[in-house]
């Protein structure tokens, strides 16, 4: 019997996954962690073992982990320390004597040029479990779907798409696929020290989204790939915070710089389909 603990189990994408795999294994043997009373106590109604933990506080983490055979580590925001954060999910598993550590990482194509001072966090993260002792599972998962609508504005389909993109590609997939991908992979597959890619099946540009967009909408939206300073200069000008302008301006600089292109079949063969091509995507997301 595989106990499996998720953290980071009531967000977006740790959802995903624990119902996903409540469909494959009883919920007695799904673990979860979350920082809200009110959500936990939901959980241990729906008949997951669930704990009041966060990244920040170990003895906690280690206590939740007690008897667990396989931890799910969801990446954490990047609110706090997140590498020392990721450290105290993999140090309380050592103590607690899990055997298996999942990870949430990022599909991108070289860590040594990366613009997004963020994104290597994940590949130290990956470093440190490889380092820890512990057999692991990476799961490198691409940009999602479901944040073409952040990127482009709401205004999109009346203003057009204006970002410093260029021509780089993303090689998009739906939250929902990814996680679901996930849950299968530890419900079915005994973790082995395996990386998987988790793309969707074609590689798109920004023109590529406002083609779909024109399609699915029948008005014309168009995407004017505009230079980093002039971008830059128009979003503070919306009065944009800075921090979070420089977030989307390291984002799409690695996605003009194609760190987010290629393409792997891992989904695919994962899910026994293929995942949901952009224009369905889009056609989701924007409600066409």
């Amino acid at each position: 019997m595989n106990r499996i603990l998720v953290t980071g189990a009531t967000g977006h994408l740790g959802s995903v996954v624990t119902q996903t795999l409540q469909k494959t294994i009883p919920a007695r043997q799904i673990g979860v962690i979350t920082r809200h009373e009110e959500k936990r106590a939901e959980l241990e109604s729906q008949g997951f073992t669930a704990h009041l933990a966060n990244y920040d506080h170990p003895y906690a983490l280690e206590k939740a982990m007690d008897g667990v055979d396989t931890v799910l580590l969801i990446s954490a925001g990047d609110e706090g320390d997140r590498m020392q954060q990721h450290k105290n999910v993999v140090d309380a598993a050592k103590r607690a004597g899990v055997k298996n550590i999942a990870y949430t990482s990022r599909a991108l194509k070289d860590r040594t040029t990366l613009s997004n001072a963020l994104m290597r966090d994940h590949f130290e993260t990956e470093d440190y479990i490889k380092e820890s002792g512990l057999t692991y599972t990476l799961f490198r998962n691409i940009l999602y779907m479901d944040a073409i609508p952040l990127f482009i504005g709401k205004q999109a389909l009346e203003r057009g798409i204006f970002l410093p993109a260029g021509k780089g590609r993303v090689s998009f997939a739906l939250r929902r696929e990814m996680g679901e991908a996930m849950a299968l992979v530890l419900a079915n597959e005994p973790c082995q020290n395996k990386t998987y890619h988790f793309t969707g099946r074609e590689a798109y540009s920004f023109g590529d989204i406002a083609q779909a967009l024109t399609e699915l909408s029948g008005k014309p939206v168009s995407y004017t790939p505009a230079e980093t300073s002039v971008f830059v200069a128009t979003m503070r000008q919306s009065g944009i915070a800075e921090p979070m302008l420089k977030k989307i301006v390291d984002f799409v600089t690695d996605i003009r710089h194609n760190q987010e292109a290629d393409v792997y079949t891992d989904l695919e063969k994962v899910l026994g389909r293929q995942p949901l091509a952009l224009k369905d995507g889009l056609k989701e997301l924007f409600g066409l």
